[in-house]
């Protein structure tokens, strides 16, 4: 039996639509985690919430100012150099002043907006698993909101000894935490990029 062109034709698109129907989606997964570690490089976990100046002093008798820096001055990010500091105009005390090693230098980020200060960061956030991914197109502008799961990685040797993390009461934890996240990223022409510019605004991970 003979089909006609039609009949032909008519087959020939069920079959395409059949198999464009069943088309999986294409796994996105290790893009979406490329665009968020890429994200998460600009902004590094650091030990204080906000900058810090150095050199700066403290009395020796003051014990939780001084563990911290301590703590650093044993790993060989600072120098400490005994001073008197007066107080009340006319009282003098015995203190420390801790100051920034040349192995402290570069290991310092310092504040761009405010000479003089800066930072110890440690570790960066590392996507472990996509939980979940909103349904996205192809096209440059589609947007997709992620949830997933990271821990910190690229972890720098003086954050993990025991002296430092004894003076940073919740470093241990956020080195050993896996936290979960929720970000909305956008499709450009050149791939998945986080949609957010800023920093995180949640303080997983950092050390106050």
């Amino acid at each position: 039996m003979r089909l006609g062109s039609r009949s032909i034709i008519t087959a020939a698109v069920i079959t395409i639509v059949a198999v464009t129907g069943c088309k999986t989606p294409k796994d996105e997964t290790g893009n979406l985690k490329t665009a968020i570690n890429h994200y998460y490089d600009q902004w590094p976990e650091c030990l204080w919430k906000q900058p810090i100046q150095l050199p700066q002093q403290h009395a020796q008798d003051d014990t939780d100012k001084i563990r911290p820096f301590d703590a650093l001055v044993d790993q060989g990010l600072l120098s400490r150099t005994p001073v008197e500091k007066t107080k009340l105009l006319v009282l003098k005390t015995a203190a420390n002043s801790y100051d920034l090693t040349d192995k402290g230098r570069s290991n310092w980020t310092p504040d761009p907006n405010n000479p003089g200060y800066g930072n110890f960061c440690y570790a960066h956030r590392r996507v472990k698993d996509i939980l979940s991914n909103t349904y996205s197109g192809t096209q440059p502008g589609t947007t997709t909101t992620v949830s997933y799961t990271y821990t910190l990685g690229d972890v720098k040797d003086w954050a993990q000894a025991p002296e430092t993390q004894n003076a940073f009461p919740g470093l241990a934890t956020a080195l050993a935490a896996t936290n979960q996240a929720t970000t909305v990223l956008v499709l450009t022409n050149d791939g998945w990029k986080v949609q957010a510019a800023t920093k995180p605004t949640d303080d997983s991970g950092v050390v106050q």
